[in-house]
């Protein structure tokens, strides 16, 4: 059936209370990648529980998360055709290794392209302390409904992106996915079949399944990390970004840095960039 306006914006999303433990941050840290260089103790900082464990910032996109909801009939979307557009979130606090927190998330708008040109969904995740309620980070996501439009919800307004630099960046960072990544990362709760069933990444449009958009920003968060926030979690402040491609397990993720904190990142192996509009703050 299609979209119904009304009804998906209202859309309730139940919260999510879950307890994390540190075995969790560590899965985490290597399902994006960290302790690719075994020699490289900031990496090890993540992922091994003998150190004073540090939890990866962007954790807290997958903690208290409602899993793959829009495939929900009652939404009205064509779920195998969505794809994640844009990301941002905003940290409150420092995540810590291990706690419990609650999820909150809601949808926030819908914008209508037009008949076959797809829909735009907002929605908002808050995360907090479940002892104390304090708000841990804020994350916000754009959803590209590929399959639907021309439902007869309103046309605006559509978030202007960063401006990406004219110049040359100031840093290069390479980091490697897995042919596997997909299959590891999904544990974090996104089950969607476009990453790991070929059959439903063909019908989607894609040659075999891709890396969940959210993994990839999480590959990009680690240079970042590296790069303009010497391994410090505490330092990174927010991050907004959008996707423009898609990328496959295996590929190379090369993220393009300015000292401003723009950024890009490109595929190697394709020369495709495939998130593009970035910025980050860090203190």
């Amino acid at each position: 059936m299609p979209i119904v306006y009304e009804k998906l914006l209202h859309h309730r999303i139940e919260p999510v209370r879950q307890r994390y433990r540190k075995r969790d941050a560590i899965f985490y840290a290597l399902s994006v990648g960290f302790g690719g260089d075994p020699l490289d103790e900031r990496q090890l900082d993540f992922v091994d529980h003998h150190r004073a464990l540090r939890a990866v910032p962007s954790m807290a996109i997958v903690l208290g998360s409602p899993g793959f909801w829009l495939r929900d009939p009652a939404t009205g979307v064509d779920a195998v055709r969505l794809v994640h557009g844009e990301q941002s979130i905003e940290w409150h606090a420092t995540l810590a290794p291990e706690g419990e927190v609650i999820g909150e998330s809601r949808i926030t708008g819908i914008v209508d392209k037009g008949e076959g040109k797809g829909a735009l969904l907002y929605s908002q995740k808050q995360l907090r302390d479940a002892a104390t309620a304090a708000l841990i980070a804020t994350a916000r996501s754009t959803t590209f409904l590929r399959g639907d439009g021309g439902f007869g919800g309103p046309t605006g307004p559509v978030r202007a992106p960063h401006a990406t630099p004219l110049t040359s960046p100031d840093i290069i960072c390479d980091l490697p996915t897995r042919p596997e990544q997909a299959l590891w990362y999904r544990m974090n709760g996104d089950d969607n079949p476009l990453h790991a069933d070929p059959r439903t990444a063909r019908e989607a449009g894609f040659p075999r399944p891709i890396l969940h958009g959210l993994c990839t920003l999480g590959v990009v968060a680690h240079s970042l990390l590296r790069e303009l926030g010497g391994y410090d979690p505490a330092r990174m402040k927010s991050l907004d970004l959008r996707f423009s491609a898609p990328v496959f397990p295996g590929e190379t993720i090369r993220t393009e840095i300015w000292r401003d904190g723009s950024f890009r990142a490109r595929v190697v192996e394709r020369d495709s960039i495939v998130v593009n509009n970035g910025k980050a703050v860090f203190a």
